[in-house]
């Protein structure tokens, strides 16, 4: 079975370019993303990896903490982000976690149990589904999952998007419409009564007998 949504996102202890870490204590009482790669040296990673070190900031400021993993060791990650640094322009100072025995992957089920037990020898192919998204939350449940092909880069100002929404809606009896930004209306959810909407936000707009919008709280 694979891993879904309120799951608890499976615990590890691994090699990272700056050190062991267990997976659970790094992550600490904050939310965390962890992002993965089939292969260093690849192209789209690349670019993905460098665009993640360009906006690191943005996750900090939201209480995230950002790791990366690839099926590869860690002495390889090490050359692999001066390319990064070419290429885009950005140091990487999130850790990567090296996984040459692919004991991550397998956790996480971006590949099968049958995969061996090594990452010597295998391609970006053999490793395509190692291409997830995972934002963790500080009671260290999986709140979102996006998996992409290798030939699409990921928008990471998408998944900070994500993030507002998730951790809003984690505060308040609220949920996020299409296309939802920063600051725009949100919906208020079925389980509070019109009576109680009003005591908490004030006033709100009954567009139909199930969905009602008010402003984005800001407590």
């Amino acid at each position: 079975m694979g891993l879904r949504i309120n799951d608890t996102a499976p615990d590890f202890t691994a090699e990272t370019t700056q050190g062991t870490i267990n997976f659970h204590e790094w992550i600490g009482d904050g939310w965390a993303v962890l992002f993965s790669h089939p292969k260093n040296f690849t192209p789209v990673c690349t670019t993905e990896l460098g665009a993640m070190a360009g906006i690191e900031g943005e996750f900090r400021k939201r209480g995230v903490k950002i790791i990366g993993i690839s099926v590869d060791p860690v002495e390889s990650h090490a050359k692999w982000k001066n390319d990064i640094k070419t290429a885009t322009g950005f140091d990487v100072e999130y850790p990567l976690i090296g996984d040459r025995d692919l004991k991550v992957a397998k956790l996480y089920d971006m590949l099968p149990a049958g995969a061996g037990d090594t990452s010597e020898g295998r391609t970006p192919a053999d490793n395509a589904t190692v291409r997830s998204v995972y934002v963790i939350g500080p009671d260290k449940k999986i709140k979102l999952i996006l998996t992409y092909p290798m030939t699409t880069g990921r928008n990471f100002n998408e998944i900070l998007r994500a993030i507002d929404s998730i951790q809003l809606t984690a505060k308040h009896q609220v949920a996020t419409p299409a296309n939802w930004q920063q600051g725009e209306d949100v919906i208020i959810t079925a389980a509070v009564s019109n009576e109680d909407a009003i005591q908490r936000f004030g006033s709100f707009d009954t567009v139909l007998p199930y969905l009602r919008k008010t402003k984005q709280p800001t407590a």
